[in-house]
């Protein structure tokens, strides 16, 4: 992948969305798998393939992808065991577990959200 040209719109957008500190915030923790990672990940350590069975449809080059992100940015940990045959484990950083209260509150918000949606539909019927 090349490198983004620095007077790109979307570099330029980019840099003025992240003025905002909740926008960047989302941006870190965005996406499709990165909530769900890291929620399973909230209880302690898990290794590779525990995640794989925790996290249903995610396949074995997303989860790799989304971990090396989630380390990237310095919110899982990743660390290696000198044994053999080698041993991987993932956590969450200290800034990460503080996203935990945050992830409480916003799951309730989208359980009342989803039943709200839901009456509605069945109200329309």
């Amino acid at each position: 992948m090349g490198k983004i040209k620095e007077n790109s719109t979307n570099n330029i957008n980019r840099q003025y969305i992240h003025e905002c500190d909740l926008t960047y915030a989302v941006c870190k923790i965005g996406g499709r798998w990165k909530l769900l990672i890291l929620d399973k990940l909230k209880d302690g350590k898990l290794r590779f393939s525990e995640l794989k069975k925790a996290i249903l449809g995610i396949t074995e080059r997303m989860l790799t992808l989304q971990l090396r992100e989630l380390e990237k940015e310095g919110l899982v940990k990743r660390t290696v065991h000198a044994e053999v045959p080698p041993r991987v484990d993932y956590e969450l950083t200290n800034i990460a577990r503080e996203l935990i209260p945050i992830w409480s509150v916003l799951s309730d918000w989208g359980g009342k959200h989803r039943k709200l949606i839901q009456e509605q539909e069945i109200s329309e019927e």
